[in-house]
């Protein structure tokens, strides 16, 4: 009798130590929600001499990355890409370590540099099509990058299969579960990271504007959704980020708008910022000539007379022409998208830290986490400003010169030549060039 209520206690506890061990585990799975609820989570809510102080260091390192952004833009194009490149390996850095396991690792050499054998491969392919879109003029006139150009998609994909076979020869019994996991994580930072950074490079190409402004409109909505946050803040927006409210995305939202259409109006008096990057030798001081795209041309708008009447009462001035840029227009849908669609990649990241149970993705911006903590929101707001710009602003123009590149490209060795010398006797017969040219030119090729 004994003996059984003796075994019948022993059952009770170690029920009641599996209940305590469940709870444990799924405190941790859910990010440490329990944990959240004890403290407050909202910033309004939070002691006063912890959120002032947050609140100053965050302020003082915001203002120091945007001087050094400023001036990272005025260096020019060359530059800008460096600045873009380094921060894609960081973040792919930062997201490649959260499924870090050293003691496996350890016993799969090679394993780690097959990761940056990825990024090194992945890179090649897209940047390389960017430079040959972009670079079209240059790359296939040079005698060692025209192979590179033509071949270039045959070369990525053999570099790829490179890759591929180095994963599959060092698979190794007992890790097999393990190794795919990271071969799929590889492929997904790949998408994440690579493929949408490569969207912000073709950005600059385009002008810098693209890159400035989106970058721009991010930021903004970043440091007035976090004031609204901090002073109005009381509705929770997403469970996500319990700091995030309604009251800073919404005032977020607004000033990020009115930003945009204010701002836009000083971007489109910069030539540097407006034209097309054709070399990587300009900067902010470079005397940049183009021409302007119709998107930064002012175009006249005649008032309804509701509106003049309303403006008249406002201000006291008649008011019956405004100009409006139409960059002022699609700058409004990039604020919205910037400040409504864009945080979900915030959000994303949120959930992808609490899956792995961290807080930041690093620790190298103070007050503000890892370098993928201020990028969340740019890669998906870069990818959307490409869609957007080559669907309704980009101006179509066929370049003669590119098509007659592009045949010229085509033709044998000896038509390139044919080609060449019937141009020659064109141009000195309109009394363009002279005789000795032709002559000098026969003699080179005897």
């Amino acid at each position: 009798m004994v003996k059984r209520r003796k075994n019948h206690r022993s059952s009770e506890n170690l029920h009641a130590d599996s209940v305590a061990s469940n709870g444990v585990q799924n405190g941790v799975e859910n990010g440490g929600a329990k944990c959240e609820d004890e403290k407050p989570a909202l910033l309004i809510d939070q002691a006063a001499e912890k959120k002032w102080k947050n609140w100053w260091v965050r302020t003082t390192w915001t203002l120091i990355m945007i001087s050094g952004f400023f001036l990272i833009i005025a260096a020019g194009h060359l530059y800008v890409v460096i600045f873009v490149m380094l921060l894609q390996n960081l973040v792919f850095k930062e997201v490649i370590s959260l499924s870090h396991e050293p003691n496996k690792e350890r016993k799969l050499p090679w394993f780690r540099a097959l990761y940056w054998y990825s990024l090194l491969t992945t890179n090649y392919f897209l940047y390389g099509e960017s430079i040959i879109y972009y670079f079209k003029r240059s790359v296939l006139v040079d005698a060692f990058l025209l192979p590179l150009a033509t071949y270039h998609r045959f070369i990525s994909f053999m570099l790829y299969c490179i890759g591929f076979v180095w994963f599959v020869t060092n698979l190794k019994k007992g890790h097999y579960k393990f190794q795919f996991k990271q071969f799929a994580w590889t492929h997904m930072a790949l998408l994440l990271v690579c493929f949408q950074s490569h969207f912000i490079i073709n950005n600059i190409f385009e002008g810098m504007i693209w890159f400035f402004l989106p970058v721009a409109l991010v930021i903004c909505n970043d440091i007035f959704a976090y004031i609204f946050g901090f002073f109005f803040g009381r509705t929770p927006l997403i469970k996500l980020s319990p700091k995030k409210t309604v009251e800073g995305f919404i005032g977020g939202w607004v000033s990020t708008v009115i930003f945009a259409f204010m701002f836009s109006i000083v971007l489109i008096k910069s030539k540097y910022m407006c034209c097309p990057a054709e070399n990587f030798s300009t900067s902010a001081f470079s005397d940049v000539q183009c021409d302007l795209n119709p998107a930064f041309i002012p175009v006249e708008y005649k008032l309804k007379p509701w509106m003049f009447r309303l403006l008249y009462h406002l201000f006291r001035t008649e008011i019956r022409h405004v100009y409006i840029a139409p960059l002022q227009l699609h700058a409004f849908v990039m604020a919205s998208f910037a400040s409504l669609i864009a945080p979900f990649g915030g959000f994303f990241a949120s959930g992808l830290k609490r899956a792995f149970n961290i807080k930041d993705f690093g620790d190298s911006i103070p007050g503000h986490g890892g370098i993928t903590d201020r990028m969340d929101c740019q890669f998906l707001m870069g990818f959307f400003s490409y869609m957007y710009y080559q669907s309704f602003i980009k101006s179509v123009t066929s370049s003669s010169i590119v098509i007659l590149q592009d045949i010229i490209n085509n033709l044998s060795t000896n038509d390139q030549v044919d080609l060449y010398m019937n141009l020659q006797e064109y141009l000195v017969g309109q009394g363009l060039l002279s005789e000795k040219v032709i002559e000098c030119t026969q003699a080179l090729l005897s």
